[in-house]
């Protein structure tokens, strides 16, 4: 059982490492997922329109007190 393990485990020391699917393409997906979400943001802030209203001074206005 030893030598078997210690077979398996030269083995794989001495296996050359190959890059998977995160290493090959990782920083790719980053770039794109970053550039997809700016674009769609920056469509989002600038063509559609919404008015963002993030202050509400002017807008609340009081309504009379009732007894």
């Amino acid at each position: 059982l030893a030598r078997g393990i210690q077979h398996t485990a030269v083995r794989q020391a001495h296996r050359k490492y190959e890059p998977n699917f995160h290493d090959k393409y990782g920083n790719l997906v980053l770039l794109g997922g970053a550039a997809f979400f700016t674009t769609v943001w920056g469509y989002v802030v600038t063509q559609l329109g919404i008015e963002w209203g993030l202050s509400p001074v002017g807008r609340i206005t009081p309504r009379e007190w009732r007894e």
